[in-house]
């Protein structure tokens, strides 16, 4: 994948590559996370040629340790406030801590980290960590929402060259502090987004990998075609990359 491209790998595992740059987001990648059944096997091939990690928030079906395994521990990973200690357990030896509001610097590319409107979490071994994302700008302009719903501030994200925005979940019921494909749909024209591509759907499933249903994508789709027709929607399959030249 060469030039300003992004790559989905299914949920919000995304490969992001800006000027050179190859950046991995929220990595969960096994065949399997606790209950959860994946429908898309991710090749070895999409972990490689990458430079830095980064996580939005450490729920399962965003931070899998065992994931983590498959990927070169001598690269930056960026982790909430307090989620540090996670991901140094597992080998990795430049972890960067971040909250709101801060910025990262990684080769020609700035990384802003922003709010998400999504409940803070704990697990074993850390303390409250905030969930976050990221608006990643070099000559292109990429923001990763991780999981989040509408929040006052994503006006001033924008304008943005890409929006990888969650339109769904993993089972029936879409819980408080996630967008739906309609709320998605706002927040594109928050942002002001040239090119939207719909992430966290039709990826992960209980007990049996999911069917193939483009649904989600599809209402997405058809609402920002309806309130921010100036940006075009892309819709990926697990694996598939698009440019963003």
């Amino acid at each position: 994948m060469s030039g300003n491209a992004v790559r989905w790998l299914g949920h919000s595992t995304v490969v992001i590559r800006l000027d050179g740059q190859g950046v991995l987001t929220d990595p969960v990648v096994r065949e399997r996370v606790m209950h959860l059944r994946r429908r898309v096997a991710v090749d070895d091939d999409a972990l490689h040629g990458l430079d830095a990690v980064i996580v939005s928030h450490i729920h399962y079906d965003h931070l899998d340790l065992p994931s983590l395994d498959r990927i070169d521990r001598a690269l930056p990973i960026v982790v909430p406030q307090n989620a540090g200690g996670l991901v140094k357990r597992r080998g990795f030896r430049d972890v960067r801590e971040v909250q709101a509001g801060d910025e990262l610097e990684l080769g020609r590319l700035r990384i802003h980290v922003t709010h998400a409107e999504h409940a803070p979490c704990r697990r074993p071994g850390t303390g409250r960590t905030p969930a976050l994302g990221y608006a990643l700008e070099g000559t292109r302009s990429v923001y990763f929402a991780g999981d989040t719903d509408l929040f006052a501030e994503m006006s001033g994200l924008g304008p943005v060259d890409a929006a990888l925005l969650p339109v769904a979940g993993w089972g029936p019921r879409l819980p408080a502090g996630h967008l739906d494909p309609h709320r998605a749909a706002e927040a594109v024209l928050l942002l002001q987004a040239r090119i939207a591509i719909p992430i966290h759907w039709g990826t992960y499933a209980p007990w049996r990998p999911p069917l193939e249903d483009p649904a989600p994508a599809r209402a997405f789709a058809e609402a920002v075609s309806e309130s921010a027709p100036g940006t075009e929607v892309r819709v990926l399959r697990p694996g598939e990359t698009c440019r963003i030249d």
